[in-house]
């Protein structure tokens, strides 16, 4: 099969042909049929997830996908269910790290991977979904939208008409303006440095957009994707009295986030930061509700779709992702809806 493989830190990803395994316990062999492109991936690449000991391995953690095989003990899929494949363990069992042959070597790899025309899954990595699901937003499901839903319901304690700023309008960003504006949050900021990712912030929800963190005055929850050190510092800085900061992007490591004036984190009930994984989702309870709320038109995810690559324009695609002029990227690999 195809796949796309991380072979060197900072490097283009490798296109190869690489060989499956015999399925282990609770193991899920899936054609994958989309996969979206992810920040993480980036941080992936250039091994600030502690992964360049684990070279060369594949890549991709937002998917969806047809079950083909199953391993021992798997209950919670079938052969030919449709499945989001998602980072967030949910229902079933924990595999062993899946197993693949690269050029006559045995590789490890993570416990999902979507860059690939077939995947080795751990259980617990997939959820199976109606078959009329369209792809691509099961692929969001994989993480961005989740990721975002997650932060919004679970994670904020957002009231009614607080004030919600995202900073980085990305794929996640632009998701998390569509969950605020669902929340009924008054009004949205949208914050970006790239003033091409205006009119899709509005369109998504937002009621202003600034370039600049500076820019705002406070609010109440300010949701950073970026990581970059100095914008989440400037960020705590406008925070209101009892408000949120929440951090999706994470610093490069070894990285320092200085607070000026601590002595403010005491304003009001008290000011929190806090870093979120996924959300708190839990992918088996919160995957369906969210496709309901897309299949009766409460949820926009094709408005995020921007762009579509192939597998062998991974790289283009993550040139694309690096540039910030887009919303969720999809790489096309199977026959997707």
């Amino acid at each position: 099969m195809k796949a796309a493989v991380l072979e060197k830190i900072d490097a283009p990803l490798a296109v190869r042909e690489v060989g499956l395994t015999e399925l282990g316990v609770g193991q899920v062999l899936v054609q994958v049929l989309v996969s979206g492109l992810c920040g993480a991936q980036l941080h992936e690449i250039r091994g600030h997830k502690g992964n360049a000991k684990f070279l060369p391995h594949l890549m991709g953690h937002e998917g969806c996908g047809i079950v083909k095989a199953i391993g021992p003990g798997v209950t919670t899929v079938k052969v030919n269910d449709k499945v989001v494949m998602h980072w967030r363990p949910g229902s079933g069992i924990e595999s062993p790290f899946p197993k693949y042959d690269l050029d006559g070597k045995i590789i490890s790899s993570g416990k999902v991977t979507t860059l690939s025309e077939f995947s080795i899954v751990s259980e617990n990595r997939v959820t199976g979904i109606p078959h009329e699901t369209p792809s691509v937003l099961a692929a969001m499901l994989g993480c961005s939208l989740t990721t975002a839903l997650g932060i919004i319901d679970n994670e904020c304690d957002l009231k009614f008409g607080e004030t919600v700023a995202v900073i980085g309008c990305g794929g996640v960003g632009l998701n998390l303006i569509q969950a605020a504006k669902m929340k009924s949050a008054s009004p949205i900021i949208g914050v970006d440095v790239n003033q091409n990712m205006k009119d899709l912030s509005l369109q998504m929800g937002a009621d202003k957009f600034f370039i600049n963190v500076t820019e705002l005055e406070q609010a109440d929850v300010i949701i950073d994707t970026t990581g970059i050190p100095g914008v989440i510092a400037a960020a705590f800085n406008r925070l209101a009295p009892s408000g949120r900061l929440v951090l999706v992007g994470q610093p490069k490591p070894g990285a320092t986030v200085s607070f000026s004036d601590a002595v403010s984190m005491f304003d009001g009930s008290g000011k929190s930061v806090r870093a979120t994984q996924g959300g708190r989702t839990e992918p088996e309870k919160d995957i369906p509700r969210y496709i309901k709320l897309a299949m009766d038109g409460h949820l926009d995810y094709e408005t995020l779709h921007t762009h579509t690559f192939t597998l062998d324009e991974v790289n283009d695609a993550f040139d694309l992702l690096r540039s910030g002029n887009a919303g969720r990227i999809m790489i096309k690999i199977g026959d997707a809806e």
